[in-house]
Order: structure tokens, then sequence, then C-alpha cells
């Protein structure tokens, strides 16, 4: 896992580029604007560590195509969270998006509290299809805590420990 502090500039870029797009237009699953938040976040700031221009919105779908590396499509995947990441800890994934035009998920997450992104790892599409865990909308998801959360919509889950290393990935 490769941790990224987040400079308040990038922040104040993801929420200004929020504030201009609505990138909920899917009708489904299309998150809320904290949830449209860190995913831009989480993404510009992938894009700046690979030095990559930054998300302007405005474009149209971009079929989950977040940026190129080494000529493969990769879908940055990000969840914020409360605390620091650890290896245990499961990703989620829309299960709306598995047919979108990407052939890497990348999965990061953001620590709210000291604003830090930590790029996971990563795994092929195929990879995903083999490794992830399907939980359907309604149903009741129980955490490794104890404590259960019923799913708003059905999502495949993926733990950190069956990803491939991040530093593998450039």
């Amino acid at each position: 896992m490769i941790d990224i502090p987040i400079p308040k500039w990038l922040k104040l870029e993801s929420y200004n580029t929020i504030i201009r797009n609505n990138f909920g237009n899917r009708g489904y699953a299309d998150g809320n604007k904290e949830e449209q938040y860190t995913g831009i976040l989480g993404q510009n700031v992938v894009l700046n560590y690979y030095n990559k221009p930054l998300v302007v919105g405005g474009g149209g779908f971009d079929d989950g195509v977040d940026l190129v590396l080494n000529d493969k499509r990769v879908d940055v995947k990000c969840m914020g969270r409360n605390g620091a990441v650890k290896q245990g800890y499961t990703n989620n994934f829309i299960a709306a998006q598995d047919n979108y035009n990407t052939d890497i998920y990348l999965f990061c997450s953001i620590n709210k509290k000291d604003s830090i992104l930590t790029m996971c790892g990563w795994v092929t599409k195929e990879q995903f299809k083999n490794r992830r865990v399907f939980h359907e909308k309604g149903s009741l998801r129980f955490r490794k805590d104890g404590t259960a959360i019923k799913v708003k919509t059905d999502l495949y889950e993926i733990d950190n420990d069956m990803l491939n290393d991040i530093k593998d990935l450039s």
C-alpha cells in the first residue's frame, strides 16, 4: 500500500469540480455529493500522483476509464473512511459498473480524519471476477467487527489482501 497526503489545494479543486458538475446521472446508485466528492478527490490524488491531468468534468460519460497506465484502462475506486486503512479492510464496487470498458481496478481509501489517500492495490477485471463476493441490494452485510449494514444497491466486495501490490502497477 502507498499513503499519499492530500494537499488542501487538491481538496478544493475536487470540491469545485463537484460543484460545477453533476457526476450522478446514471439514475441509479449515483451517490450523493459527499460520495461523488470522495470519488473525484480519490481520482484526482491518483492522477496527480501519476502526473496526469486532473478531472475537469463536463465531457460526458468516461465508460469508467479514469486514467491510462501502460496502455491499460484504469478505473479508480475510492472509499472514504474515518481512520487509517488496514490490510484486512474491504473495498466496495457497485455491480452496475461491472460492464464498463476498463482493464484494471485500482482500489483506494481516503482517511478523512488525517487527509491521506491510501492506494490499497489493484486487480485486472478478470482477477476481480474470480476474487470478489456479491451482496444483493437490501441484504445485510456483516462486517468483521460484528456490525451489519443494509446494502443500498447490488455490489461486490474485495478485501485488500486479495489485491495485487500497488508497486506492481507502475
